[in-house]
């Protein structure tokens, strides 16, 4: 982690070999109208705030409704508690690059974000796979299930998902941050990103480019195999049950984490597994918008409204 918090001049070489320093890069974001910049403010403050209760009030109320503390709604709250921390790794800044007139970013900024950024954004990919394998165990392993997903169990799997998370990414983006950097220091992004980052390289790094797409994969692909594996399994003991009470609640307590696997995976899978190929950079913000900021909004809604417990229990800490 020192290797972030240090901020250090970035190194820019020109066409004809001469060297300058600068400080940071510039972030485009969102090019419109004073207006417009405004108007994105006003819209993205909101959808911040909107965030931080939804998923605020999910916390709260498994931290005080007694009937919630059961590992699926601890992972659920665990959860919700990445997310906020998630939206927070990228929103603030762009609140703050709407009001700048240039829309700078300090190098160790940048670097600050892409590690967070990342690494939390892999933290939530081993914590949809322990949230499929914990309603694996409690729909396969019912008779089981107390005895095997014990609060011990539960607490060293969280602890797992965030510290491998937050080991998973640190040694490229430091490998990154050493490069050297040519010409232009604009990132026509609203974040620092992997893919515009490596196009401002002096020269082209396909070892790195390659040692990232590995490490993207294996993020990806990893947990959401374990994510298809437990589901199948799933799926073939709840065809099995008898009763069709018993599968509709077996398809209701799956069904929200199935969406929510579906939103987030779907548009992480189309930015990186191949970070500097040629995406517009339109179509990369849209999608990096989406499931940056849309996923951490929308996950509460989809959590409260498939879950009959979830609903009376923010009912009840909101008394409505």
């Amino acid at each position: 982690m020192g290797s972030f918090t240090a901020p250090r001049p970035m190194k820019v070489s020109s066409t004809t070999n001469t060297s300058s320093t600068i400080s940071g890069f510039i972030l485009l974001g969102f090019p419109c109208s004073r207006e417009g910049q405004l108007l994105l403010f006003g819209l993205f403050s909101v959808l911040y705030l909107l965030t931080l209760m939804g998923n605020g009030s999910i916390i709260c109320a498994v931290r005080w409704d007694q009937r919630l503390h059961t590992p699926m709604y601890i992972l659920l709250a665990n959860f919700s508690f990445l997310e906020i921390w998630y939206v927070t790794s990228t929103v603030p800044n762009m609140l703050a690059n709407f009001l700048s007139d240039t829309k700078v970013i300090s190098f160790s900024g940048c670097f600050l974000q892409f590690y967070f950024f990342f690494s939390l954004g892999s933290t939530e990919c081993f914590f949809l796979a322990i949230m499929a394998f914990d309603r694996y165990l409690a729909i396969c392993r019912p008779l089981h299930y107390p005895t095997i997903m014990t609060g011990r169990l539960c607490t060293s799997l969280v602890v797992s998902c965030w510290v491998l998370g937050f080991l998973w990414f640190p040694v490229p983006i430091i490998v990154i941050s050493q490069m050297s950097f040519c010409g232009s220091r604009i990132i026509d992004h609203f974040l620092c990103d992997p893919g515009p980052l490596l196009a401002l390289t002096c020269a082209r790094a396909p070892v790195m480019e390659f040692f990232w797409m590995i490490l993207s994969s294996l993020l990806l692909f990893i947990p959401f195999f374990c994510i298809m594996g437990s589901y199948t399994l799933v799926l073939r003991a709840v065809l099995r049950a008898p009763s069709a009470a018993g599968r509709r609640k077996a398809f209701s307590t799956c069904g929200s984490h199935l969406a929510v696997v579906s939103l987030f995976y779907g548009s992480v899978m189309v930015m990186y597994l191949s970070p500097t190929s040629e995406h517009e950079s339109g179509m990369q913000k849209m999608v990096t918008l989406f499931y940056s900021v849309g996923t951490p909004l929308i996950n509460p809604v989809i959590y409260s409204l498939r879950n009959k417990d979830m609903k009376c229990a923010l009912w009840k800490f909101l008394g409505i």
